[in-house]
């Protein structure tokens, strides 16, 4: 089991969430790829940690969705399949479309502010061939649209599904998929029918903001 040596430990965290935190991104960056067995004694030295809290970890990864556990038997990074995307993106479009819509309500002026300059981030980021940044900042600009939701529930959902989309474009590209100025489009229309607290045009256009790209994902791989 290739496990790195030359990782950076988080600080500030006990065993298990050190554990969990770099589990998490081995599993979602592919160096623990899909299918690999995961052996405690061999993780607890790796991480200089006592098994119990990497066996914690893997309990949480196993609710996560991210390894399987059998008792007695192996536990192992879960597979993921191509037809898993027209799963994981109608789902999360749904949730978002929904945070939209609550968030047309309830989005402050700054929070309004906040977007535009973090759909400008994005552009940037585009223009200047930086595909993995601008997956982030675009990551940034719908979890603060979920975030002005108030939506515990869409969040809580929200979060466990890009952690698993995360994973997908980084196992089948090995890099993300390179966003469009679409998106950016997209994103600026979001945005100003959020400041007009137009409700059924903020939900339709996040949704249409991850179907697109769904579709343009599926066919890449």
């Amino acid at each position: 089991m290739p496990v790195p040596k030359d990782f950076s430990s988080p600080i500030r965290m006990s065993a298990k969430e050190r554990a969990l935190s770099q589990l998490q991104r081995w599993i979602i960056e592919g160096t623990l790829l899909p299918g690999e067995k995961l052996l405690d004694a061999e993780l607890a030295e790796s991480l200089a940690v006592s098994r119990t809290p990497i066996r914690e970890a893997l309990q949480l990864l196993e609710v996560q969705g991210l390894v399987s556990m059998h008792p007695g038997k192996e536990t192992k990074v879960t597979n993921i399949e191509k037809d898993d995307v027209l799963k994981m993106y109608p789902t999360l479009a749904a949730l978002h479309a929904l945070a939209a819509e609550y968030a047309s309500q309830l989005i402050l002026p700054e929070q309004i502010e906040m977007l535009k300059e973090l759909n400008a981030q994005f552009s940037n980021a585009i223009e200047s061939g930086q595909p993995y940044q601008a997956m982030e900042i675009d990551e940034q600009l719908h979890n603060l649209i979920v975030e002005a939701s108030d939506n515990m529930y869409v969040a809580s959902f929200s979060a466990s599904l890009q952690i698993h989309i995360r994973r997908f474009k980084y196992v089948f590209l090995k890099q993300p998929i390179t966003e469009t100025l679409t998106s950016v489009e997209e994103h600026a229309m979001l945005i100003a029918a959020l400041e007009k607290r137009d409700k059924e045009t903020a939900a339709a256009i996040m949704k249409q903001n991850l179907i697109r790209p769904m579709h343009e994902l599926y066919a890449l791989i």
